[in-house]
C-alpha cells in the first residue's frame, strides 16, 4: 500500500503530467455514443446504452476538465511550455472535438425526451465550442508558424487536429440547427459553413503535405502508425456536415415563401438544388476518406508483419476518425434510402465500438499503474516542478514518450 503521502506526490506527478491528449478518450467514447443512439438497425434497449455511454463521456469530460484547471493553476508555466512544444501544442484540438460530441448528444438524447429547454441549452454549448474551435484552429498553426521549427519528415496526422475541430463543430450546428427557429437556424448554417471552410480548407492543404511525407520519408514509425487514421476525421466529418446542413437549407427554404427578389416556387427550388448538389460533393469526400482508410490499414497490417504495435494514446485515433467516417456512411444510407450504406454503417459502427471497449480497457489498466502520464514537453525538468509545487520528487527511470505524434 502507498503511503498518504507517496500517494499525494503520485497524484501531482499524474497531474503535471495529465496533456490535453486525454480528451482524445472523449472524442472516441463521445462518437460511440452517437453511433449507438443512431445506429440503422435498432433493439430494444439500445438507446438506453447509448445515453449510459454519453452520461460516462460526461463525466469523464468534467473530470479531465477539472484535472486540466488544476494543472495549469498550479503549473502556469507548463501552459506555454505545452504551447511552444511542436507536437504537443497540436493536441489542443482534442478539446472541441470531445465537447462537440457532448453537444450533439444532448440534441439526440435529451431534446426529445425534456423538452424545448435543452434546445437553447445545445445552442449556447455549440456557440462556446466554436469560439474555442475557431481559436485553436487559427491560433495552433500560426504559433507553428512563428515559434516552431519542423520538416517534412515530422508531418504526421495529428497535425490536422486544430484544423478538424471546426469541421466538427460546424457537422454539430447542422444537427442542432434542426431544433432551432428559422431565423437562429439560418444564423447557425452560415456560421457552420464558414468554419467548414476555415477548418476544411487547411485540412486538405495539410493532407496534401502528409501525402508528400509518406510517399518521400514512408510509413510512420510505430508509436506513430496509428495517426494515419486522422485524416478520416476531415473526410468523413466533412462529408456529413455537408449532407446534414444542406437538408436544414431545404426545410428552411421550403417554408420560406416568397421574398422581394424570388417567388415562393424559385426559393424552394433553390433550397432542392443546393441539397442535390451535395449528395455527389458528399460521395466524393467519402471516397477521399475510403482512400485513406484503405492507407492506414494497409500500413498497420505491413508495420505488424514486421514487429509489434506498442500501446499509447495514439490508439484513440482509431475510435473518433472512423466514427465520424462511419456518420457520414449512415447518413448517406439516409439520404439515399440504401440498404447497402446502411449495413455498411452498421458494420462500421460495431467496429468502432469494439475498438473502443479494448482501447478503453488497455487505457484504463495503464492509467491505473500511472505509464500513460508522461508529457513530452516537460523534458527532463519534471523534479523541478514538482519541487516548485512543494512536493519532492523520487527518482523515477526515464520512460519513452506515450504521446500519439511523439517518438
Amino acid at each position: 500500500m502507498l503511503s498518504t503521502s507517496r500517494l499525494g506526490r503520485e497524484w501531482r506527478r499524474r497531474i503535471l503530467n495529465f496533456t490535453p491528449s486525454w480528451f482524445s478518450v472523449n472524442m472516441g467514447t463521445g462518437i460511440c455514443s452517437i453511433l449507438l443512439y443512431n445506429l440503422p438497425y435498432q433493439f430494444n434497449g439500445l438507446h438506453i446504452i447509448a445515453d449510459v455511454v454519453f452520461v460516462l463521456n460526461v463525466v469523464l469530460f468534467l473530470v479531465f476538465l477539472l484535472l486540466s484547471i488544476l494543472r495549469y493553476s498550479i503549473w502556469p508555466s507548463v501552459f506555454w511550455r505545452m504551447l511552444f512544444h511542436p507536437q504537443q501544442s497540436l493536441f489542443p484540438g482534442t478539446f472541441p472535438m470531445g465537447f462537440a460530441t457532448i453537444v450533439n448528444m444532448v440534441v439526440f438524447a435529451c431534446v426529445p425526451n425534456f423538452g424545448h429547454n435543452f434546445v437553447i441549452l445545445a445552442w449556447v454549448l455549440w456557440w462556446i465550442d466554436v469560439v474555442i474551435a475557431v481559436v485553436i484552429a487559427v491560433g495552433v498553426p500560426f504559433v507553428m508558424f512563428s515559434h516552431h521549427e519542423h520538416q517534412v519528415s515530422g508531418v504526421t496526422g495529428v497535425w490536422l487536429q486544430p484544423s478538424v475541430a471546426t469541421v466538427v463543430a460546424a457537422a454539430s450546428g447542422a444537427i442542432v440547427a434542426e431544433y432551432l427557429s428559422p431565423a437562429n437556424a439560418r444564423i447557425t448554417v452560415i456560421v457552420s459553413y464558414i468554419i467548414l471552410g476555415l477548418g476544411f480548407m487547411p485540412s486538405l492543404l495539410i493532407m496534401a503535405l502528409y501525402l508528400q511525407r509518406l510517399a518521400i520519408h514512408k510509413c510512420p514509425a510505430n508509436t506513430l502508425i496509428v495517426s494515419t487514421f486522422l485524416p478520416l476525421g476531415p473526410c468523413g466529418q466533412g462529408s456529413f456536415a455537408i449532407l446534414r446542413l444542406s437538408a436544414v437549407i431545404r426545410g428552411l427554404l421550403m417554408d420560406h415563401g416568397a421574398t422581394s427578389l424570388y417567388t415562393a416556387e424559385e426559393v424552394t427550388l433553390f433550397g432542392n438544388a443546393i441539397y442535390a448538389a451535395s449528395i455527389p460533393i458528399a460521395f466524393t469526400l467519402w471516397g477521399f476518406g475510403l482512400f485513406w482508410l484503405i492507407i492506414a490499414i494497409s500500413s498497420i497490417l505491413e508495420l505488424a508483419r514486421r514487429e509489434k504495435i506498442g500501446f499509447n494514446m495514439g490508439w484513440w485515433a482509431f475510435t473518433f476518425p472512423l466514427g465520424v467516417f462511419t456518420t457520414a456512411t449512415t447518413q448517406l444510407a439516409i439520404e439515399l434510402d440504401s440498404k447497402a450504406f446502411r449495413i455498411l454503417g452498421t458494420i462500421f459502427s460495431c467496429l468502432v465500438v469494439a475498438l473502443w471497449i479494448y482501447v478503453g480497457a488497455m487505457t484504463l489498466l495503464r492509467a491505473w499503474t500511472g505509464v500513460l502520464f508522461r508529457a513530452p514537453c516537460l523534458g527532463d525538468e519534471e523534479a523541478a516542478f514538482l519541487m516548485e509545487s512543494g512536493t519532492p520528487s523520487e527518482k523515477r527511470e526515464p520512460q519513452c514518450s506515450i504521446e500519439a505524434g511523439q517518438p
